[in-house]
């Protein structure tokens, strides 16, 4: 075992985390999945930055979401540590981006995991009740909540990795929403935290 993060992976997992960053390397300069000047520090930036979540969320989650997907950070990272610790947590990522969506279909079975792919508008797919919603990078937090609110299940918890304006993501979305929130400093960067948010509804 290998402590990454706070989270103890397996050599099977590291070789997973190792081949989807050759993945990445290789399809980036074709689909941009990250910013170009990241790639030399793209463990760091990118795959730590994204293991860092996994302790964050409830053991053992049915139905895992990740919106805005991307490049695969965090959704393909959180489904390569479940496959070893949560088999039988399933993985649904949705991302517009028809290019990007081919690559996280062609990373989730290169690496064998269980993932589906939603090519879709996250306003526009259907309901997903999920356990655990994640969002990295994708927008402020007054515009992530009503698309967390429409797929997080009642009881569930959304994880949203923030920048150094994450105080003030919260005080305006506080303004238009009720939420329990939980600030995590990240292990990547000292002016960013993980806010783990509980009990969304509108005012």
């Amino acid at each position: 075992m290998t402590l990454l993060a706070g989270v103890d992976v397996s050599r099977e997992t590291m070789e997973r985390l190792e081949r989807f960053a050759a993945l990445t390397r290789k399809w980036n300069p074709s689909i941009n999945l990250v910013a170009k000047s990241t790639i030399p520090d793209l463990w760091d930036r990118h795959i730590v930055d994204s293991v860092q979540l996994y302790p964050l969320a409830p053991a053992r989650p049915r139905h895992w979401l990740d919106i805005g997907s991307g490049g695969g950070f965090p959704g393909i990272i959180m489904a390569a540590i479940s496959a070893e610790k949560s088999p039988e947590t399933r993985f649904t990522f949705i991302e517009s981006d028809q290019r990007k969506s081919t690559f996280l279909r062609t990373a989730a079975r290169e690496l064998g995991l269980r993932v589906n792919v939603i090519a879709s508008r996250i306003e526009e797919t259907e309901p997903q009740s999920a356990d655990v919603v994640s969002a990295r990078a994708l927008s402020a937090l007054t515009d992530l909540l009503p698309l967390i609110s429409l797929h997080l299940a009642p009881d569930g918890t959304a994880i949203l990795p923030k920048g150094k304006t994450h105080q003030q993501e919260i005080d305006v979305a506080k303004e238009v929403w009720s939420f329990d929130v939980a600030s995590h400093q990240s292990m990547t960067d000292e002016q960013a935290r993980i806010l783990v948010v509980k009990g969304i509804s509108r005012d």
